[in-house]
């Protein structure tokens, strides 16, 4: 009975719009209250314990560096370049947006922060020189999923953290699945630009201004390398890595780009807390929901449920991968990682799954979720750029829907696309 309370209460919240930190707390009071299997402290004590951890500790610095990035000119400058190699292409400029989003997804770590970092400046831009307004939003709001999957990602120290995992590991195993999902995201953009008939920009191809637009954007374009290359290296740990990518970002935009001022930085670093609340809240929260499914034996009960389904691994895989597109339809990334890890990833060992090849696909699953309703945050942090509602961007997604779930399947069933570059 307290399970059913549990999940009960939990899907009961959901379904009336609760905030998902609100819904999680919530049913796991009514559970203690109703079982009485532990006291009522537990809550609060896991509000503590749960973020008293050095491998989160990188999750706000990565935010403040997002923060810092998104508004010291660096989108603009990536922009620049990727324009530069594409822009006189059919459907250019939709190719170079991708490609700016994957560069800022490799700096910020999240991808509504990568939505609204180079949605602000790309959808009236594409919108200016003649793509439809849905389409450009689309390309934007899908693109901005990769922030989660290319290193740095939020979601990745989550995993790490939770399933046991080395979360250096599962930063350079998302490299090659990342730039493939965006890979996938160009080739429909070219078609579906030729289709429309979106030229290029007119613009011939020059390596001077290739070069040029490289040089512009060089300290931007380096901050990847140095988180990468340093963890990779071992000079530094993922979480000294988002101090590095702190103080990197603030050097460059206080004093090289010049684009922040001084009496501008409270403001970043407030908005920056602010999302780092609502992200450690939902940690804490969702710990203490994960430890009395634990208490009640659930993870042991669904991994017997699942396996009990069929034989056939290829079945199994199908269905857990079900579960986790359905799931990052209707609950935050975090929270879903933190509940879902412990239930699955005994599961995914038993059918002979790398816990860092089963971290990237799982995050890539979830990711897709940021295009889908009702939660979709992507979705709704581009329609309010655009200003189109939800329910017809969500129907001019639905292309890169398919494209982000082909791709998925690539990453599924290849392993080696996530573990080549560790050598495994």
């Amino acid at each position: 009975m307290a399970s059913i309370v549990l999940f009960g209460t939990f899907g009961l919240l959901l379904l009336i719009s609760v905030p998902i930190g609100v819904a999680l707390i919530l049913s796991s009071l009514l559970t203690l209250i109703y079982s009485g299997i532990l006291p009522l402290e537990f809550i609060s004590q896991s509000l503590i314990t749960s973020v008293d951890s050095f491998p989160i500790m990188a999750v706000p610095f990565f935010i403040l560096a997002g923060e810092i990035m998104g508004k010291g000119g660096i989108s603009r400058r990536l922009f620049n370049t990727a324009e530069s190699m594409l822009g006189n292409k059919t459907g250019g400029i939709a190719m170079a947006t991708i490609v700016t989003c994957m560069f800022f997804a490799s700096i910020s770590g999240s991808g509504p922060a990568t939505v609204a970092a180079i949605g602000g400046i790309m959808i009236p831009e594409m919108v200016r020189i003649g793509y439809d307004k849905r389409f450009a939003t689309s390309v934007v709001a899908s693109a901005g999923a990769l922030g989660v999957i290319i290193p740095p990602s939020i979601p990745m120290i989550m995993y790490g953290v939770t399933g046991g995992v080395s979360v250096g590991d599962l930063f350079i195993a998302g490299v090659i699945p990342g730039i493939l999902i965006g890979i996938g995201l160009m080739i429909y953009s070219y078609f579906y630009s030729k289709k429309q008939g979106y030229t290029g920009n007119g613009i011939p191809f020059s390596f001077k201004r290739f070069f040029k637009s490289i040089w512009d954007a060089k300290w931007s374009l380096v901050m990847p390398f140095i988180i990468i290359g340093g963890i990779y290296g071992g000079i530094f740990t993922p979480t000294e890595a988002g101090v590095v990518a702190v103080v990197f970002g603030l050097i460059v935009s206080l004093m090289i780009y010049k684009e922040i001022k001084l009496k501008e930085l409270p403001k970043i670093i407030a908005d920056s807390a602010m999302t780092t609340a609502t992200i450690l809240f939902i940690i804490g929260t969702a710990t203490a929901f994960g430890q009395l499914m634990t208490i009640e034996h659930i993870p042991t009960r669904v991994t017997e449920a699942i396996l009990s389904v069929s034989d056939n691994t290829l079945i199994l895989t199908l269905l857990i991968m079900i579960i986790l597109l359905i799931v990052g339809c209707f609950m935050d990334t975090t929270a879903a990682i933190i509940i879902l890890v412990p239930l699955l990833l005994p599961i995914v060992t038993e059918l002979g799954f790398d816990p860092v090849h089963f971290g990237v696909v799982m995050i890539a699953n979830l990711a897709i979720g940021f295009i889908t309703p009702p939660l979709g945050v992507n979705l709704f942090v581009a329609s309010g750029i655009s200003g189109i509602s939800i329910l017809p961007l969500s129907k001019a997604l639905i292309p890169f829907f398919f494209v982000m779930l082909i791709t998925l399947g690539l990453i599924l069933f290849i392993p080696q696309l996530s573990l080549l570059l560790l050598g495994s």
